[in-house]
């Protein structure tokens, strides 16, 4: 149960880095950051939110070219890999207003939203689920393996960078 617990995981910080990264910076909108030095940050503006989404935009942008060149899609493919691309494309931070009011609210109020926040995610993560096992689906087996080897690379590279975002926040903490 642990394994599959994680595997989910793993898998919704991979399909849904955007995702994540779009509530993260709604997080970043309405709460301070903290510093190195235990200090905190002031408060994210709009402007510096909207730059941030449209830096992930370019950096996806590029990742989906590369990785449409690397799989060489055919004429045919391209309908499937436009179903994919779109269901990858990740909210906006305006589509995910889970964050707003939220010190108001009391702590199981807070506590149901953080709930309602993590099935909505769940739901985004099943819809790219479907979009990837139909464009899976629509590639050679050649195709697959390099997708498969890249989708590794990124899983394992995802890892990583949590691992070092979490030892970063103990140092903080301690």
């Amino acid at each position: 149960m642990k394994k599959l617990k994680l595997t989910l995981l793993i898998l919704l910080a991979i399909a849904g880095v955007n995702v994540v990264g779009g509530a993260f910076a709604q997080t970043n909108a309405t709460l301070p950051v903290a510093s190195m030095n235990g200090e905190h940050s002031p408060i994210r503006s709009p402007q510096e939110i909207e730059k941030w989404q449209e830096k992930r935009k370019e950096q996806m942008a590029k990742h989906q070219s590369e990785l449409h060149d690397k799989l060489k899609i055919m004429p045919a493919q391209e309908p499937a890999w436009k179903t994919f691309t779109q269901a990858m494309t990740p909210a906006s931070v305006v589509e995910e207003p889970f964050n707003q009011d939220a010190d108001k609210l009391s702590t199981p109020e807070r506590m149901a939203r953080s709930l309602e926040k993590m099935k909505h995610r769940e739901n985004l993560m099943q819809t790219r689920l479907e979009a990837v096992k139909v464009f899976y689906a629509a590639l050679t087996p050649e195709q697959q393996k390099i997708f498969d080897e890249t989708h590794a690379r990124a899983q394992k590279e995802m890892q990583e960078r949590m691992a070092r975002q979490m030892d970063k926040q103990s140092l903080i903490a301690h």
